[in-house]
């Protein structure tokens, strides 16, 4: 007794560190259906009850793979960030109306855009499935438990989809001591509405982005249909008459991507030294090529625009992830808590015999990793070799054919019963592609790989054929139909056999490219995460033997409730205001001269005595975001509108691994900016009454 006593109190003690947060702190990616409610009482006299907390989790809604938004209108008018739907509008832009450039205002339903391949889902039904998922792995290893993991997860998401007719997913939790499953009203007939010009979305481009003051109206709107009519959602936001204010309560819910914060000190020195100083290198060298590409001329400045963006956001994210990496007060509080936790399983020996071995199992799994880590990521990456439209299509159609004859519960994720639909939106889009910029990136994937793995290595000829990286891209895009929709229909419709009996040049390269990244993925789930999924499981563990369940888990790209509230903060001895306005927007303008990219569109500054220059345009505040956030309502505790996240600032960047308020701040546009450029600036006043109807 006296030993479990102690080990407790250690745990607690552990618990308090690993956060390193006061007791004011208002860290937390809560989960939708466990809310902080005891501390949003005993703080802010304030309890979300059930049906608040439905209202606001049928009210957001997932955007695509990436970004989140919220239904602002009982006509299913969506409002996100201007950068969350930029993929989409450079997709609708055409060398005659740029998008991006002129901004874009339907002033009735007929004139609003279909886009391409454009997903929204809403969050409907959530279950804990832990208990089935568990069951059928008792006693098996590793490798054996991920293999039947992975069939009855399949499993629960097709039932569950055949009797709901709902999208499913089943969600991880606590890297796995947590399963989830939860069920989308999904739609893909979404319209644009509105989108104001990249030059005021994405004001101070790279100079000013993750930095505060900001002044960026970084915001457009969408609108879901449902048998083409506009959606009639049961629940959306309504407006707030008022905004917000210094010091008020706020809340933010969308979809975090991912988070590390509970991850072991092995992993985190994993980030530190291989992952992410790898994806910089990738990065940074993409951005360069991206730039040079868009110095051509005007034409490959606008298509390379969303993908020069995307990289030039990515370098500065990871930068400040490593820096937070790189700090040893961060890193020395983390394995201070690791070490009290640990030591604190050790002192019991029912814990120790449990979950002692974890933290060595992770850190083994991290070290076989290192090993094969940067092929990995060449092959199996994001930004590796399959750089481009063309090539990125090419795989998913081989791999459409290939994984669709095998049994539901075998298949990878994407291609089971209850994700087909979302991967032939995304397979089948009709969104333009580009040969020249095709070229660029498949070349510049093929160089990679190249210099990564050696010019000889038997990969490297394979992709190559005796060719130059640029020679081998050029004949792949240029010798395709991948870029055919009806090609791509074709092949689908074909199965296996069209499959293998095409002669097309960028098919064949994916074929002859699978074999190797099937190694590596089978190889990565039995050496590195079924071995992680196990070991975190069993840290989990040890911190609901104390806490419950009453912690929130990483994020996972699943809904979740933060809060916080409106506050400035102190950088040395200056002092950042929590709001800005537009005067200042046109100050910055005027001090930089107008100079991208600090431009502002003709129109701006010819209505600027038309604007009230002292509206709050952007704010910040406490609540805890990070990645796939961009899009996140605020609200106050009426669930009105007062905001809309776009960034945080340089010092919320160390969010990633570990929470602090100091300086790190959630950015967002105000409810009263928007409604303010809206009326005077775009004379929207169809969407301003459509925002404003109770």
């Amino acid at each position: 007794m006296t030993s479990r006593i102690s080990a407790s109190a250690l745990l607690v003690s552990a618990v308090v560190a690993l956060t390193g947060t006061s007791a004011r702190s208002e860290e937390g990616m809560w989960l939708i259906n466990r809310p902080p409610s005891e501390t949003l009482s005993s703080r802010y006299d304030f309890t979300p009850d059930a049906a608040w907390l439905e209202h606001v989790q049928k009210s957001c809604v997932r955007m695509g793979r990436g970004g989140s938004g919220s239904l602002v209108s009982g006509n299913g008018l969506v409002m996100t960030n201007h950068h969350v739907g930029r993929g989409q509008l450079a997709k609708l832009s055409t060398p005659e109306w740029d998008i991006l450039k002129n901004g874009f205002l339907a002033r009735s339903r007929n004139e609003e855009l279909k886009c391409p391949d454009l997903e929204v889902m809403i969050l409907w039904e959530i279950e804990d499935v832990t208990g089935q998922v568990e069951e059928v792995t008792k006693g098996m290893s590793p490798s054996d438990a991920a293999k039947k993991r992975k069939e009855v997860i399949a499993t629960i998401t097709n039932n569950a989809k055949e009797s709901s007719g709902l999208f499913c997913e089943v969600v991880k939790l606590y890297h796995g001591a947590r399963f989830h499953l939860y069920k989308y009203k999904r739609f893909d007939d979404v319209r644009l509405v509105m989108a104001p010009e990249s030059s005021v979305g994405a004001f101070g481009g790279d100079t000013d982005n993750f930095e505060y003051p900001r002044f960026c109206l970084d915001m457009c709107f969408f609108r879901i249909y449902e048998d083409r009519k506009p959606l009639q959602p049961e629940h959306y936001f309504q407006w707030s008459g008022k905004g917000t204010s210094k010091d008020e309560l706020i809340f933010i819910a969308g979809h975090p991507a991912r988070t590390q914060r509970l991850y072991t000190m092995a992993h985190l020195k994993f980030l530190r030294d291989v992952e992410y100083p790898s994806a910089l290198r990738r990065i940074w060298r993409r951005e360069v090529q991206l730039l040079n590409f868009s110095a051509r001329s005007d034409e490959h400045a606008r298509i390379a625009s969303s993908s020069l963006l995307s990289h030039q956001n990515s370098r500065k994210a990871y930068t400040g992830m490593l820096g937070g990496l790189l700090d040893p007060a961060i890193m020395s509080d983390k394995a201070r808590a690791e070490s009290k936790l640990r030591e604190a399983v050790k002192a019991d020996s029912t814990y120790a015999a449990e979950w002692g071995d974890a933290w060595d199992e992770i850190a083994q799994a991290q070290a076989q990793y290192a090993e094969f880590h940067e092929l990995d990521r060449v092959l199996r990456g994001r930004r590796g070799a399959f750089r481009g439209q063309l090539p990125g299509t090419a795989q998913g159609l081989v791999r459409y054919a290939e994984q669709i004859q095998k049994p539901n519960g075998e298949r990878l994720p994407e291609y089971r019963e209850s994700s087909l639909e979302s991967t032939r939106l995304q397979l089948l889009s009709p969104a333009p592609i580009y040969p020249t910029l095709e070229i660029d990136a498949l070349a510049s994937g093929l160089r990679l790989m190249a210099e990564t793995l050696g010019g000889d290595h038997p990969i490297v000829k394979t992709a190559l054929k005796e060719m130059s990286p640029i020679d081998r891209a050029r004949a792949l895009v240029e010798g395709t139909q991948v870029g055919d929709v009806e090609f791509r229909k074709q092949l689908m419709a074909g199965g296996s056999a069209t499959i293998t009996a095409t002669n097309d040049p960028m098919i064949r390269f994916a074929i002859a490219m699978e074999p190797e990244i099937d190694k590596l993925r089978e190889r990565h789930e039995q050496e590195v995460d079924s071995v992680q999924t196990e070991a975190y499981a069993k840290v989990a563990a040890a911190k609901f033997a104390i806490e419950g369940e009453s912690s929130y888990p990483d994020a996972t790209f699943s809904l979740r409730l933060s809060y916080g509230t409106v506050k400035g903060y102190n950088d040395g001895n200056t002092h950042v205001p929590a709001f800005t306005d537009f005067a200042g927007l046109y100050d910055r303008f005027e001090t930089r001269g107008g100079e991208p990219p600090f431009t502002l569109p003709e129109r701006w500054v010819e209505r600027r005595s038309a604007l009230d220059l002292s509206t709050p345009y952007n704010f910040v505040s406490t609540a805890d975001i990070i990645g796939g956030n961009s899009g996140s309502p605020v609200f106050n505790r009426n669930a009105e509108i007062v905001g809309l996240v776009f960034d945080g600032n340089i010092h919320c960047l160390v969010w990633n691994a570990a929470y602090t308020d100091r300086k790190a701040r959630a950015v967002s546009v105000d409810s009263r900016g928007i409604i303010e450029s809206l009326r005077k600036v775009y004379d929207a006043n169809e969407l301003v009454a459509e925002l404003l109807a109770n």
